[in-house]
C-alpha cells in the first residue's frame, strides 16, 4: 500500500475545461504594423514595459508572465520583437486566470525611444468568473471525520465567490494534507475537474475524495546512532498513546517537540511507514544523532551596578544512560558574585518534567548592600498541557546582610556600619507558567504569565512567618506588518508581621531595563537617605507596568518608543515612571534592545542606557 496519498504536488495547476466565450482580440495587429513600417537590417532593444490597470498582485504576476520583460535589455530582430508583442497578449490573458479574469479586454502599445521600444499594455479585468456550483466531497471511512467536514466546510472559492486558483489549490492542499496527518494513507482522488463558462462567467468545480480506510498506531522503534547514549526504556516513556489507537501525525509532532526539550540529541528523525503497516497499524522508526556530551560557555559582562566581570559554564547533557544531567555556572563581577550547582533527573512518571536538585551562593557587595547567601533546592517541574508548566519547590535559604549605611549608634559621636542580621527560612513554593505565542524568538501573537505563592513559618525551619504571592503577565501583538504592540504587568505582595527580619532576596524591588526603565536597577522603592547617599531596602509589595510600540524599517532593524511605570513599596505606593526610546535588532538568536530613558520623578541620573539580548519569551 502507499506511502503517501497520490494526489498530485501542491502546486499542480487544477484542471480547468475552458468554454470560449467566441470573442477575441486580434493580437497580431501591432506585430504586423510593427514590421510593415520598419526595416529588418538593424537590431532594437526591449525598453520600459508598462502595465496599467490591474492591482499590484495581478500587475506582478503579469510582469513575471511577459517574454517581454525578461528580454529587456537585449538586441532583437524586429521579426523577434514582433513575435514577443504578439505573445504579450497571450500571456497577459493567461496571467490573470488565476485570479479569475478570463475575459480581460487587453491593448499593447509599443513607442519607438531612440533605440529601443517601449510597450504599454492595457487591461480591463473586466467582470470575474465566479463559482456556480461546487460539488466538494470526501467518501469512505473519512466522510465522517468531524475534522475532514471543518474542513470541507472551510473550503474556498465557496459559491459565489470569485474563482481564485491560489485559494482553490491552498484548500484542496489543506484537505489533502488532512487525510495523510489523521491516517487516510490511501486517500486519492476520485474526481477533480473545474469547468469555466467564458460566456457566463461561471465556474463548476467538482472535488472528491476516497479516503481509505484510517490506519492505527504501530509499534514505534529506536535507533541510536553512532552510539546509544539513553535507554530507550526512558525514552517509551514520553509516548502517551497505546498501540493500536488511531494514527494522528499531531501525536508524532507532540513526541518529537519532548524528545527535543531534553536536548540529549542534536538531530531526530521521525518517520512514520505505512507501507509496512500490519493490520491497519502504522510502525514507526525514530531516528536520533546525540548531541555533543559537554557544552562549556564562556563570557564577559559590565553593568553599572556591578561592575566588569566574566561568566563560566559546564553543562553535562548527559551523565548516564538514565538522562541524568549536571549544570554548573560561575558569574564573578567586581561587586557581585554567584555559584550555581543544578543536578537533573528525568521525571515522566506524572508528568513530562523533571526533578531538579540545586544550591546557589551569592556574594552581594555593592553602594546599597553587604548581602551574601546560600540557599538549597530541590524541585519537581511537570508538562500540564502545550502552554502551562507547574514547579512545586522546597527551600533551604541562610542569609546574611547589612545596609550600607553608617550610623551613630553608641551616642559618641562616631559613625559606624549597621550591624549584620542573619535569617534562616525553609518554605515551600508553587509556580504556574503560562506561554501561547507565535514564536518564543520574535512573538507577534503571544500571551505569557507566570503566578507564584511561597511562605514559611516560624517553628517549621524559618525565623518569621510570612507567604507572598506574585503574578507576572505579557502580551504581544503585531500591528500591521512592521509593527508590534507590546504590553507587560507585575503585582506582588507579603504577607508578614515582621519585615524587618525579612531578608532582602524574599523583599520586591524596581527600577531597571525588565521593571521600570529611566531608573536603575532596585532604585524603586523603600529607602533611607544619609550622607553616602540613597539606600534602597526593598519593599512588602510591587506593581509595574509597561507600554512599549516597535516599528521596523525592514525584516531586521527597528526603532521603539516606551514608557513604564510602578512601585516597589510597604504601605502606600510611591509611583514612577519612566519614558524613552530604543533602537532594535532581530538577530538569530532573538532581538537585541539598546534603550535610552529617563524617569520623570527624581531619579539618580538624567538617563539611564539598557543593553538586552535573547528571546522574549
Amino acid at each position: 500500500m502507499p506511502a503517501c496519498s497520490s494526489a498530485p504536488a501542491a502546486k499542480d495547476p487544477p484542471p480547468v475545461v475552458v468554454r470560449p466565450s467566441g470573442r477575441r482580440l486580434p493580437g497580431i495587429l501591432a506585430s504586423a504594423l510593427l514590421l510593415l513600417g520598419s526595416g529588418t537590417a538593424h537590431a532594437i532593444q526591449v525598453g520600459e514595459v508598462g502595465i496599467h490597470g490591474l492591482d499590484e498582485p495581478m500587475t506582478e504576476n503579469v510582469r513575471v508572465a511577459l517574454s517581454l520583460v525578461d528580454a529587456r535589455g537585449e538586441e532583437l530582430s524586429w521579426r523577434r520583437l514582433g513575435y514577443l508583442i504578439t505573445a504579450a497578449e497571450k500571456e497577459t490573458r493567461k496571467a490573470l486566470e488565476p485570479f479569475g479574469y478570463y475575459d480581460p479586454q487587453i491593448t499593447v502599445e509599443r513607442r519607438r525611444e531612440g533605440d529601443a521600444v517601449a510597450v504599454s499594455i492595457r487591461v480591463e479585468p473586466g467582470e470575474p468568473v465566479r463559482v456556480r456550483h461546487s460539488d466538494i466531497a470526501i467518501i469512505g471511512a473519512g466522510a465522517t471525520d468531524r475534522y475532514l467536514k471543518q474542513d470541507l466546510a472551510k473550503f474556498r472559492p465557496a459559491p459565489g465567490e470569485t474563482l481564485n486558483h491560489e485559494s482553490y489549490e491552498a484548500s484542496k492542499v489543506r484537505i489533502t494534507r488532512r487525510l495523510a496527518e489523521r491516517g487516510y494513507f490511501d486517500a486519492d482522488f476520485v474526481s477533480r475537474r473545474v469547468e469555466v463558462t467564458r460566456a457566463e462567467h461561471a465556474a463548476d468545480i467538482d472535488l472528491v475524495w476516497e479516503s481509505g480506510p484510517r490506519y492505527d498506531m504501530g509499534t514505534i522503534t529506536f535507533t541510536q546512532q553512532p552510539e546509544r547514549i539513553i535507554r530507550d526504556s526512558l525514552l517509551e516513556q514520553l509516548i502517551y498513546w497505546n498501540e493500536g489507537e488511531y494514527y494522528h501525525q499531531g501525536r508524532l509532532d507532540r513526541f518529537r517537540q519532548s524528545l527535543s526539550q531534553l536536548d540529549y540529541f542534536a538531530a531526530i528523525d521521525i518517520v512514520p511507514q505505512p507501507d509496512q503497516a500490519v493490520d491497519g497499524r502504522v510502525p514507526v522508526e525514530v531516528t536520533l544523532t546525540p548531541a555533543k556530551r559537554s557544552v562549556y560557555t564562556a563570557g564577559v559582562s559590565y553593568s553599572t551596578l556591578d561592575g566588569p566581570g566574566i561568566r563560566l559554564g559546564l553543562e553535562r547533557r548527559y551523565l548516564n544512560d538514565r538522562g541524568h544531567k549536571l549544570l554548573s555556572q560561575v558569574d564573578y563581577a567586581k561587586r557581585r558574585k554567584t555559584a550555581t550547582v543544578q543536578y537533573r533527573i528525568p521525571a515522566f512518571a506524572w508528568l513530562d518534567g523533571w526533578y531538579i536538585v540545586g544550591a546557589q551562593g551569592v556574594d552581594e557587595q555593592s553602594k546599597y548592600i553587604d548581602s551574601r547567601r546560600i540557599e538549597f533546592t530541590g524541585s519537581r517541574t511537570g508538562k500540564i498541557n502545550r502552554y502551562l508548566t507547574a514547579t512545586a519547590s522546597m527551600h533551604a535559604l541562610r542569609e546574611r546582610w547589612r545596609y550600607a549605611i553608617n550610623r551613630d549608634q553608641d551616642g559618641d559621636g562616631v559613625p559606624e556600619p549597621l550591624p549584620y542580621q542573619y535569617g534562616t527560612y525553609v518554605y515551600p513554593s508553587l509556580r504556574a507558567d503560562y506561554v501561547d505565542a507565535d514564536n518564543a524568538l520574535f512573538p507577534r501573537d503571544a500571551l505569557a504569565g507566570r503566578l507564584e505563592i511561597r511562605g514559611g513559618a516560624e517553628g517549621l525551619g524559618s525565623d518569621a512567618n510570612f507567604a507572598q504571592a506574585y503574578g507576572s503577565l505579557r502580551w504581544y501583538r503585531g500591528v500591521g506588518e512592521r509593527n508590534r504592540l507590546i504590553a507587560r504587568g507585575e503585582v506582588g505582595h507579603t504577607f508578614t508581621g515582621d519585615l524587618v527580619n525579612l531578608p532582602p532576596s524574599l523583599r520586591y524591588y524596581a527600577g531597571g531595563d525588565r521593571s521600570i526603565r529611566g531608573y536603575g536597577w532596585r532604585e524603586v522603592g523603600p529607602s533611607e537617605e544619609t550622607e553616602g547617599g540613597r539606600y534602597y531596602t526593598g519593599g512588602k509589595s510591587l506593581a509595574t507596568g509597561s507600554v512599549e510600540f516597535e516599528h521596523y524599517f525592514n525584516d531586521t532593524w527597528g526603532v521603539a518608543g516606551f514608557v513604564d511605570s510602578g512601585s516597589a513599596f510597604d504601605d502606600r505606593p510611591d509611583w514612577r515612571t519612566g519614558v524613552g526610546v530604543g533602537l532594535r535588532w532581530v538577530s538569530p538568536v532573538g532581538p537585541l534592545r539598546l534603550d535610552l530613558a529617563r524617569g520623570l520623578n527624581d531619579p539618580e541620573s538624567s538617563f539611564q542606557i539598557y543593553l538586552n539580548i535573547g528571546a522574549d519569551l
